[in-house]
């Protein structure tokens, strides 16, 4: 396999450990990870897009961020990636103001709880109480016309929401879905076929096993979506990376949507590894991306 410059130098930015050391000491490993991950944004994301407001918010006991160009527009939820156990807003903070700035939307960018620390379902119960919180709130803001979306273990949360939101008969307009996890088993080709591109099989297990660590409760609909009927899911945008181990799974994600009703437009990113789209300073894609997501927030919301 040979990598695109950009993928060689994002992963030039924030080397990964070597799996002997993650065994070692997994919890001194994945401090370090998040400490590197937060280090690495700078160089990562770039510099942040001005928007006319921005504030850190409490969201019924959940810290979020909020970015609003104007009073009175529709809003995204977002959840960050990380694989439920790393990450904040701020790795997310230069996308986050992208997609308000060029969408017209508001963003509201969710800090859920992480694992170990908070194992399932405490960054599920987060996402839906920010939502809950906002949709009361209002804050000044169109909450009729409401998106949720989301990066990798991000995405996985954001569709379980939406899917409980339609159950409760509170459908969101929109989901916007980042080369999302779908499957706990793990079981598509692309995981046999890639993985020397910063994320492998083996970490996305300790991801699973510190999110969800009884196998038994990852049959269930809130931790494996294609395990729930698809009917009546929001209208989505589905993005996937060449070089990502989570390719298969969400591009098949997208083809059950698509069997069930659902409104799908599908799009796989060629030359670019997993967590691209937020490295706004790396790859020239992620700006691309970003903007068809505005594109598709504005066309679906405003």
């Amino acid at each position: 396999m040979t990598l695109h410059p950009q993928v060689v130098a994002a992963l030039a930015v924030r080397p990964r450990p070597a799996s002997e050391v993650v065994d070692a000491d997994p919890l001194a490993a994945l401090a370090a990870g998040r400490a590197a991950m937060l280090a690495a944004v700078p160089a990562e994301c770039g510099p942040p897009v001005p928007v006319a407001s921005v504030s850190d918010v409490d969201a019924d006991g959940v810290p979020c961020r909020l970015y609003a160009p104007a009073p009175g527009v529709p809003v995204l939820v977002y959840v960050h990636g990380g694989g439920w156990a790393m990450g904040n807003v701020e790795i997310v903070d230069a996308f986050c103001r992208r997609v308000a700035d060029r969408s017209g939307c508001a963003v509201l960018s969710v800090d859920y709880r992480l694992a170990p620390e908070h194992p399932y379902p405490a960054g599920v119960d987060d996402v839906e109480t920010a939502l809950t919180w906002l949709r009361r709130e209002g804050l000044g803001l169109d909450v009729s016309r409401v998106a949720i979306g989301g990066d990798s273990a991000g995405g996985h949360l954001a569709t379980v929401v939406a899917r409980r939101q339609r159950d409760a008969g509170r459908p969101l307009a929109h989901q916007v879905l980042i080369y999302p996890v779908i499957d706990p088993a793990m079981a598509s080709d692309s995981y046999r076929d890639l993985g020397g591109a910063g994320l492998d099989r083996a970490t996305m297990a300790r991801f699973w096993d510190l999110f969800v660590p009884d196998p038994a409760d990852r049959a269930a609909p809130d931790v494996a979506p294609l395990a729930a009927p698809l009917a009546g899911m929001p209208p989505t945008l589905l993005i996937t990376a060449e070089y990502d181990v989570l390719r298969d799974e969400g591009e098949r994600y997208g083809v059950e949507l698509l069997a069930a009703g659902v409104p799908v437009v599908t799009v796989r990113y060629q030359g670019v590894n997993h967590g691209f789209v937020r490295k706004l300073a790396i790859f020239d894609a992620a700006a691309v991306a970003t903007d068809q997501i505005a594109a598709a927030l504005r066309a679906a919301l405003v």
